[in-house]
């Protein structure tokens, strides 16, 4: 980890370190580059007001992350995002037709099989850091994954 996360981070460093993984995170699963934005602020602020003491790096980046994915799920619980369509956003980083295509019908996924699919795939986390971080039973994290990949492969069949 290049040096710099080889100790728990205060919260100014943490947001210089860690900030783009909780954006991309956020966005992730929001679909939404203003709300993800939002989202990955609240997350710091919770942060520098809590003020959690961490056991070690991996414990700080994994409070992070579970802080921004209930911040999603508290997003698309909200009455206001139930009562909304988002507008249409194409992503700021160039995919090819096929990755954006991909990326859509991860997007379209819901949230439960969205979640592990980025995480285990985009993000590289293993199906016991995914049930450790999402506080879930890791067959549960296996059976997510293999239907979050039947529900890909259904929608994407025909297609590539």
């Amino acid at each position: 980890m290049n040096g710099v996360a080889d100790k728990v981070l205060t919260a100014e460093q943490a947001l210089e370190y860690y900030g783009p993984l909780v954006l991309r995170t956020a966005f992730g699963l929001v679909k939404n580059m203003q709300d993800a934005e939002d989202i990955s602020q609240e997350v710091f602020l919770t942060l520098l007001k809590k003020d959690p003491a961490f056991e070690s790096p991996a414990h700080q980046q994994a409070w992070l992350l579970r802080c921004a994915i209930n911040r999603c799920k508290s997003h698309f619980r909200s009455a206001w995002q139930r009562r909304t369509d988002a507008l249409d956003e194409g992503l700021s980083v160039p995919f090819t037709p096929a990755e954006s295509e991909v990326m859509k019908a991860v997007g379209d996924l819901p949230m439960k099989y969205r979640q592990v699919i980025y995480l285990h795939y985009i993000q590289g986390y293993s199906t016991g850091e995914i049930a450790k971080l999402l506080d879930l039973n890791q067959n549960t994290v296996l059976s997510q994954l293999a239907r979050g990949r039947a529900l890909l492969k259904n929608t994407l069949k025909g297609e590539f």
